[in-house]
């Protein structure tokens, strides 16, 4: 199940609407748009994250996710015509799950490229991750 919704979301990138991509960077961060952070809590706690944003992870440990459940805590943030941004730790989930949100439900998505580490390699420093 999960290649066949990787595939499909792959296959229609290159078919579908355009999706805004940018390098994460710490000025991005000072931009006045959500972002939302789909990494694992255990990746939140190693790391930290960016101040303001949310927490909704997307994939499990195991790689294993729920669209439904990942939707209605994302649709509690954000409205589906409000834009904001997705960020993973080095940007491969979010350049999936960005797809699949603006290409196929229509969303409003800035995929991240880089992700977190690219941030803090650049000199953003995360705050602690408080559930």
């Amino acid at each position: 199940m999960k290649k066949l919704f990787i595939g499909v979301c792959l296959m229609t990138a290159s078919l579908m609407a355009e999706l805004t991509q940018v390098w994460a960077t710490p000025q991005f961060a000072e931009k006045n748009i959500k972002i939302i952070d789909i990494r694992t809590p255990a990746e939140w706690r190693e790391t930290g994250i960016v101040k303001g944003s949310y927490t909704i992870m997307f994939f499990d440990e195991k790689g294993n996710f729920n669209v439904e459940t990942f939707l209605k805590q994302l649709d509690m943030v954000v409205k589906k015509d409000e834009p904001f941004a997705l960020i993973c730790r080095v940007g491969s989930r979010t350049g999936i799950v960005s797809e699949f949100l603006s290409d196929r439900l229509g969303y409003k998505v800035t995929n991240l490229k880089g992700g977190i580490m690219k941030m803090i390699h650049e000199g953003y420093k995360t705050v602690p991750y408080q559930p």
